[in-house]
This record gives structure tokens, C-alpha cells and sequence, in this order.
């Protein structure tokens, strides 16, 4: 069984919206040969109208569906009231613009034609759609055939007389009528360009009871206007400020170290992931001609990586969540995976390694040099790793430390922070980039202030389970109280600590 789309038909359209064509003409085929037969049509009382088979847009109703010696002739209306798309439709046809109909049906019955193609003897019609262009690629239909283009047929031609012959018929332009129209309307723009009064009195939907009763509440927490409001316990939201007061949320801005950006990440597809690194190298020694070759084998061990579960439970009343003037559900799914963020990347660097993942500063593989904050002793740090992690390395420091490094200075009095000159990138330290981790602590003595070296070689990260949030509506159903319950499973340790190296300030 094979499901075909056709476009057959001229279309006429008038000011109310109501459309009239001819959707499939008999006694021909079209251009691949199918001929579809009299009475082959199976389709409800009514059917939907839609833009280019786009089963989302919706533009009107086809109100009758009928069988004629012509072809099937159908009669709709486009819901211009009500449907913006179905405004523009009408446009377009009236000018000339679109003039395709196409139907949308299931053959039933088909048999092969001589020369190729079928005649179709019984189909189910499912809907029809004004088209703009011969063919729509992205039904879901198997294909979608042109409109006719070369000379209208005896039968279109018909068609299209009797169409012309409707809007001869139709009423005179009443000029008395239109005056009156424009008139109105007139009126109408210049009430909507009056500006209101300062309490917006003018409004027929004025609610300053409800934004005057949230005030009061705010100020002095008198509660007699709380009617107008909608409120419940601190514990499952608070009070709801009116719309005219707000219709969004304040929050704080969301600081994250940039660990995860520069290590390398693995996906995790069992609880423990097993990372092989060689510890003995094979040693290569010099030999004569007819010596014996020395034998030198590689030893390895194993690094297991682990994910740590992090989760949380967010009550929030059933009313809360339907009267909110926001998304509530929306904002607090994207606010719990901010907190996610900010908690992973906290992780990565002040880690325990027994219920969180290890830090970069807590792991004792990475080797601590105690320094001062100096030119002398940035570069020193910078020497202090093997080339190759060096050169693909990034200094990771807090905002009050790199307040101190941009004011260090070289023997000739230039700042050894320099700027970078592409825009948006980090700015440099000896070559090499300086990013942000507002984890990182202060430069204090006694505390690990900066970390530099090859983060993509020295440190994993492993995702088992990402950001995941369900909504539980039973627990809690007895007091009206939905749950949103997330979690997150994630791991990271050092796998390479001569990659990386910290500065303990002296």
C-alpha cells in the first residue's frame, strides 16, 4: 500500500474568508500517469484545512467535500477571526500568490495502468491543504505531486469561469458602509493612544487592589488584603507578588570554575571506570652488530574512577505552580541545574575523593611549590613541568589573585599579564591562558592559590548520569504538594599528576 499527496485544483477565496476549488479533476491523469476515478473518495462529513500539510498549523475547516462530473469540489472557510496564519493565506491566494490545493489520503485500491502509473479506485481522504509550492519535501506522506502548470485544462477552465462567475454575482462595494467603518476605527486608535492615568484607572481589568494589598503585605505584613493575593508557608514558595508587580525572579549570578571546559571528560558506562597508565617505560639500550638484544618490558597500574551521586528534593505547592505568574517549573528545573553546575565544579577542585570527586588541591599526586607571588616565582611554577604539558597549559586562579598577578612586573617595568587580542579569549601569563575559578582560594599564606599545567592530560572527568529531574506528584498528593526530585552522578580524579602543578603562597 502506497500513500500519495496531489495537488489538482484552482481555488478562489473572498473577503470573509470562505474558500472554494477544486481539489482533485476526473477524467485525466496527472503527471506521473495516476488517474484517480469517480467515487474513489472516502472522507468524513468535515475535514481540516492546513498550510502545506503542516499538521501544526491549522487555517480553517473545509465544510463540504463533494463529488461533481467535474472532480472533487470542496467549500471551507479560512478562521481569519482567530488565526494570524490564516489572514496571510487569504492574502496570497486573493493576489495569486497560492493557487495549489492538495489532498492528503491512504490508497485503498489501485491497479496498474499500460503505460505506468495507477488508476485509483477507493482511497481514504484525511485532509487538504493549500500549497504554495508544487511539491512539499516534508510530508510525511510518501511524495507530493505539482499543481498543474502548463495550459489550463477544459475542465479548470470551467472551473475557473464558474468562479469568475460567482464574483460578478457578488455585492456591490457600499462606499457609505466603509466610511462608517473607517470611522470607527478612527476612533478606536486614538482611545488606544491616549496615555492612561497614573493609577491606570482607565482600565476595564484595573486590579490596583491586588499590587496596593501587595505593598501593604511587603511594608508593614498585614495580611487583611490577602485575598487578592495567592500565598502559602517560606518552606513551599512564599507569597506570589500580583502581575502588574512582577513576572519574573531575581537571582544572584551563577559562578562556576572552569575545570570541566579544560579537563578531558569521559562517559561512564558502568559504575567504575578503569584507566590503565604506564609507570615503567620500555628502556631501549646501544647493542653491536651480533650482540645480544637486551629485553625491557613496560609496567602499568590502574587508576579507578568513580562517580559521586548529588541530588535534591524541591517541594512546591500544586497552586503554587498552576497560579504562578511565571513557568515556575521551568525556572526551577533550569535553577537546580545551575546549582548542579556549581556544585560539580566545586568538586573539581576542592574535592574529597571518599563522597565527592578529587580536587585538583586536595589530590596529593599534583606536586605543591611554596612561594610568593612574584614574577620570579610565576615563572619558576611555569618551568617547573615537562615542555609538552607547559605548552598546552592554562593557570587557574580566583578573582582576588588575579587582581595581584595583573599588577606584577618584570626587570623593565612591563606588565607580565597580557591582554589577549582576539576578543573573548582569556588573557595570558607567559603565552599561556588565565582563566577564573571562583573556587579557588584567596591569596593568603597557607593556601594554594593558583594551579597551572595540562588540565586535558592531568585530570578526568567521568559522567554517568546527567542532570536528571522527574516530577513526583504522589508522595506529596495528600497535602498538595508536588516534588521535583533531581540528581546528577559524576566523577573526576587526577590520572596524570606531573601534568599539573600549585602554588602554596609562602
Amino acid at each position: 500500500m502506497s500513500e500519495r499527496l496531489e495537488i489538482k485544483a484552482s481555488i478562489s477565496v473572498d473577503d470573509a474568508g470562505t474558500i472554494t476549488g477544486t481539489a482533485w479533476p476526473f477524467g485525466t491523469p496527472d503527471r506521473v500517469n495516476d488517474v484517480i476515478e469517480k467515487g474513489a473518495f472516502g472522507a468524513p462529513a468535515r475535514l481540516p484545512m492546513l498550510w502545506a500539510h503542516d499538521q501544526a498549523q491549522a487555517i480553517g475547516v473545509w465544510d463540504s467535500v463533494t463529488e461533481t462530473d467535474a472532480g472533487l469540489t470542496v467549500k471551507g472557510r479560512l478562521l481569519i477571526d482567530d488565526v494570524a496564519r490564516a489572514r496571510e493565506v487569504r492574502a496570497l491566494v486573493r493576489e495569486g500568490a497560492v493557487s495549489g490545493l492538495s489532498i492528503g489520503f491512504v490508497s485503498q485500491k489501485a491497479t496498474a495502468r499500460a503505460r505506468g502509473g495507477r488508476t485509483i479506485s477507493k482511497l481514504d481522504l484525511h485532509e487538504i491543504s493549500i500549497v504554495a509550492v508544487p511539491c512539499h519535501p516534508g510530508a510525511t506522506i510518501t511524495s507530493m505531486k505539482a499543481a498543474i502548470d502548463g495550459p489550463a485544462t477544459a475542465q479548470e477552465q470551467n472551473v475557473n469561469q464558474e468562479e469568475k462567475t460567482e464574483t460578478k454575482d457578488a455585492p456591490a462595494f457600499d462606499q457609505k458602509a466603509f466610511d462608517a467603518l473607517q470611522a470607527r476605527l478612527d476612533k478606536l486608535e486614538a482611545k488606544g493612544n491616549r496615555l492612561p492615568a497614573a493609577n491606570d484607572n482607565l482600565r476595564a481589568d484595573n486590579d490596583n487592589h491586588q499590587t496596593k494589598a501587595f505593598a501593604d503585605f511587603v511594608r508593614s505584613g498585614d495580611a487583611s488584603e490577602v485575598k487578592s493575593l495567592g500565598y502559602s508557608s517560606p518552606s513551599t514558595g512564599g507569597i506570589l507578588a500580583p502581575e502588574k508587580v512582577a513576572t519574573s525572579i531575581l537571582e544572584k549570578v551563577a559562578e562556576f570554575s572552569p575545570v570541566r571546559s579544560l579537563a578531558q571528560t569521559i562517559s561512564m558506562a558502568g559504575p567504575l571506570l578503569q584507566l590503565p597508565r604506564l609507570v615503567d617505560e620500555v628502556a631501549v639500550g646501544e647493542v653491536a652488530e651480533t650482540a645480544t638484544r637486551p629485553s625491557s618490558e613496560p609496567s602499568f597500574d590502574q587508576i579507578d574512577l568513580k562517580a559521586f551521586e548529588m541530588a535534591v528534593t524541591v517541594p512546591v505547592t500544586r497552586i503554587l505552580l498552576e497560579d504562578a505568574q511565571i513557568d515556575l517549573a521551568s525556572y526551577l528545573g533550569n535553577h537546580i541545574a545551575r546549582r548542579f553546575g556549581q556544585k560539580e565544579a566545586a568538586w573539581f577542585v576542592n574535592g574529597n575523593g571518599t563522597t565527592q570527586a578529587e580536587g585538583v588541591l586536595t589530590s596529593g599526586d599534583v606536586a605543591e611549590v611554596e612561594a610568593d607571588i612574584t614574577g620570579d616565582d610565576l615563572i619558576d611554577l611555569f618551568y617547573s613541568i615537562k615542555t609538552a604539558y607547559s605548552s598546552n597549559g592554562a593557570w587557574l586562579m580566583n578573582r582576588k589573585t588575579m587582581a595581584v598577578v595583573r599588577k606584577l612586573k618584570d626587570a623593565d617595568g612591563a606588565y607580565i599579564w597580557e591582554r589577549s587580542i582576539a576578543a573573548g579569549q582569556p588573557p595570558l601569563i607567559l603565552g599561556r591562558p588565565v582563566y577564573e575559578a571562583v573556587d579557588m582560594p584567596d591569596p593568603a599564606a597557607g593556601n594554594t592559590a593558583i594551579v597551572f599545567g595540562d588540565f586535558a592530560t592531568g585530570y578526568a572527568i567521568a559522567d554517568r548520569v546527567g542532570f536528571d529531574i522527574f516530577r513526583d506528584e504522589y508522595t506529596g498528593a495528600d497535602n498538595g504538594i508536588i516534588k521535583l526530585r533531581a540528581r546528577r552522578r559524576v566523577g573526576g580524579r587526577i590520572v596524570m599528576g606531573e601534568a599539573l602543578t600549585k602554588l602554596k603562597v609562602a
